[in-house]
């Protein structure tokens, strides 16, 4: 058994993992990802502190479904490109999306939890690496080549950044890239401003930063930058996958105007 020592930002990375585990186990599983429940059943740690319930699992395997899915759908738009998968954790969309060979995939994470990642999941197939940085740092990026187009995937990352900090990682894949898209998840400032009723961000004593309400302050960031999906988060697809009482919440959330605009997901292309 792997005992974790992890706190802050990256402990919460455990309860995704432990949410995509339990979804694997529900008959009606969304993502099916088993490699994280072999993960998680290597992991010495306390998941109560999660607070995951199967509503918040379901609702963890429907956003990273819908990133696979835009994911999926630009590796077959685009067989030869570069997807960089920033603040990857523990997450297994490497292994989870199949690819053709001329795809190079760079998951990048900091050294402790590429660390971690080594001792509890194995190496994808294909043309891929693991890069142990913070992903505000410049010296990773310079090293990738340029001679593609991109997919940036980054999930659970934005709201722990500050909004220059936000701003100049969008900046610098744009700015390095022909053309791509990011594919990512947001909270709204009023997402921001309840952080402390999310269990996992409570009790991994997490602070959370940057809201986005608009995505024009993301296309604003390079010409032709457009956005070309914005999902609420009570607005995604597969939310019938939900126990009954999660579809309720989400109805009753949908409902209240600043509630709905909470979270997002968003695919802006280049």
């Amino acid at each position: 058994m792997e005992k974790i020592a992890l706190t802050g930002a990256q402990e919460t990375m455990l309860a995704t993992l432990y949410g995509r585990a339990l979804d694997s186990e529900r008959p009606e599983s969304v993502l099916h990802d088993d490699e994280a429940k072999r993960a998680v059943d290597r992991i010495d740690y306390d998941f109560g502190k999660t607070g995951m319930n199967t509503t918040s699992a379901v609702g963890v395997a429907i956003r990273g479904r819908v990133l696979d899915d835009w994911t999926r759908e630009f590796l077959q738009r685009t067989p030869s490109c570069t997807v960089l998968h920033l603040a990857c954790g523990l997450d297994t969309r490497a292994h989870r999306i199949e690819r053709p060979d001329t795809v190079r995939w760079i998951d990048v994470d900091m050294p402790d939890v590429v660390a971690l990642r080594h001792k509890l999941l194995p190496t994808p197939q294909g043309d891929y690496r693991l890069v142990a940085s913070s992903v505000t740092e410049d010296a990773w990026l310079a090293e990738v080549p340029a001679d593609r187009p991109v997919v940036a995937v980054f999930e659970g990352l934005s709201m722990y950044l500050t909004q220059a900090e936000g701003h100049a990682l969008i900046s610098r894949i744009t700015g390095r890239f022909p053309s791509g898209e990011l594919l990512f998840d947001v909270y709204g400032s009023w997402g921001i401003k309840l952080q402390k009723l999310v269990p996992a961000v409570r009790n991994a004593g997490a602070v959370l930063h940057w809201g986005v309400d608009d995505p024009r302050e993301i296309e604003a960031l390079r010409p032709g930058l457009t956005t070309v999906d914005a999902w609420r988060s009570v607005d995604l697809p597969h939310l019938d996958a939900l126990p009954r009482s999660g579809r309720i919440q989400m109805k009753v959330v949908s409902a209240i105007p600043k509630l709905r605009d909470v979270g997002k997901l968003l695919r802006l292309r280049w």
